[in-house]
């Protein structure tokens, strides 16, 4: 949950579990690919050497074939040393590919002056260094090839060799308002095509980056579950062994004499068998490790609680009601790990920033499964509201701790399991979130991990039943 802090700035908090360094990060650029590079280079030359020779052979314009040819030679020795001297898998680091590009867009510039700067109709090959840029790199070096980009274009419209038009013909006048108009259309194109392409790659980059958080954590709620479910049917398989050891070491106990060289020994395996039957004992109890049949489904109500269960704050009072009614009619359903998450995340995020209760009401009818989490903490900033559920929103400057993934990673997991969420504020304050399935999906879904552990936790609740705890 996404709440404000006492400095007054949203604070999405983490999903638990999930790496603030490394999962949730989202990456500040794609990293190209050295071989995609080159072939794009090798594309460029083939199609730079075929409209020399198409221009100044088939078209009668005496370019200047010397001088450009070895402007285009330059790419192929870079591409040849690169090729000799670099892995082709290689990914380049940011810098690295903004040379690169940085080269690519001074080499069309030279290849332009040379043919006529502006006037040249292939001037518009000048954006797509930019392009690849923007499409890949983060903004500061989109920035500075924007710069780049622009000050080539600025020289061109000022200085460059004239086009040779064919020797029959006249040379045209070109206005300089026309040239004035090739730059302006050049230099907002580069701004516009460079800001824009960055702005969507990048919301690509953080997109994934958010997925794969939320991909992480559901793992890792699996992966706990798996654990859980492991250790008690461990617990159980070795109980019966365990008991037969205990029954002969017993025995021995009993029938050797008390000057026997095997006395001391015996009664050492008794009480570490004793030991380990107590140890076994606590592991098949513990929380964390109930387990039951693929078959067992759990009260909504104690799967709600047992999602509440991991968050202590000795200063919030945890309080759960059941609204739902007839009490026998309380909806089953497997443990799924995305609710179970889900729901971990908003609960623990309305225990942390509330100021004294977090209140979580589970309701159910004939159609509908509710629940609903409220607190008296400062809720949610109203400009905000309708761009919940949105990765990496705004969090406290300077806190790393908090990338904004929390709300985000909540509703893709509770939304894989059928639910629909909201977000509002209380009219006396605070932060009110709902949760719904319809029932009949909720109850028939069958998820991978139900099998892998369920709490057998409490019974079936009774209507209008309210426990409350100390968080503590």
């Amino acid at each position: 949950m996404a709440v404000l802090n006492s400095s007054g700035a949203l604070r999405p908090a983490v999903a638990p579990g999930v790496s603030t360094s490394e999962a949730e990060r989202p990456p500040a650029f794609d990293r190209i690919g050295l071989r995609r590079l080159v072939l794009i280079r090798w594309v460029a030359i083939v199609g730079q050497a075929v409209a020399l020779l198409v221009v100044h052979y088939g078209f009668a314009f005496h370019l200047p074939l010397m001088p450009a040819f070895g402007v285009v030679g330059c790419s192929v020795v870079l591409n040849l040393v690169v090729t000799l001297f670099r892995r082709a898998a290689t990914r380049l680091g940011e810098l690295e590919a903004a040379l690169f590009l940085a080269y690519d867009l001074l080499q069309v510039g030279c290849l332009l002056f040379l043919t006529g700067g502006l006037q040249n109709p292939f001037a518009i090959l000048i954006l797509a260094p930019i392009t690849v840029a923007a499409t890949a790199l983060s903004l500061r070096p989109v920035i500075a090839l924007s710069g780049l980009a622009i000050a080539v274009i600025t020289v061109l419209a000022i200085w460059h060799l004239h086009l040779p038009w064919r020797a029959t013909g006249a040379l045209p006048s070109f206005p300089s308002e026309l040239v004035l108009g090739l730059w302006a259309a050049l230099v907002i194109a580069t701004v516009f095509i460079g800001f824009y392409a960055w702005s969507i790659a990048e919301a690509a980059r953080r997109l994934r980056g958010a997925v794969a958080a939320t991909q992480l954590a559901l793992a890792r709620e699996q992966r706990v579950s798996a654990v859980g479910a492991l250790a008690a049917a461990a617990a159980h398989e070795l109980g019966s062994p365990l008991a037969t050891i205990a029954v002969v070491a017993k025995e021995l106990v009993h029938d050797l004499p008390a000057d026997s060289p095997h006395a001391e020994d015996a009664r050492l395996l008794l009480s570490q068998t004793e030991r380990c039957r107590e140890i076994l004992a606590q592991l098949a109890h513990h929380p964390d490790a109930e387990a039951a049949s693929p078959y067992t489904r759990l009260p909504i109500s104690a799967l709600v609680e047992a999602a509440g269960a991991l968050y202590h704050d000795p200063r919030v009072r945890l309080i759960f009601a059941v609204t739902g009614a007839p009490a026998e009619d309380e909806p089953q359903v497997s443990r799924s790990a995305e609710i179970m998450h889900g729901l971990n995340n908003l609960i623990s995020n309305a225990v942390q920033f509330a100021s004294r209760e977090v209140s979580v009401t589970i309701h159910w009818d004939r159609a509908t499964v509710t629940v609903e989490i409220a607190d008296d903490g400062p809720g949610f900033p109203p400009h905000l509201l309708g761009r919940l559920g949105e990765p990496y929103l705004s969090t406290r400057a300077g806190d790393t701790g908090h990338m904004g993934l929390g709300i985000f990673i909540a509703q893709s997991l509770l939304e894989r399991s059928g639910a629909d969420l909201s977000f509002d504020n209380l009219a006396e304050g605070g932060a009110h979130v709902v949760i719904s399935w319809q029932r009949a999906k909720l109850e028939t879904q069958t998820r991978p991990d139900a099998a892998a552990a369920m709490r057998a936790s409490a019974g079936s609740g009774g209507a209008s039943r309210t426990s409350e705890r100390q968080v503590a």
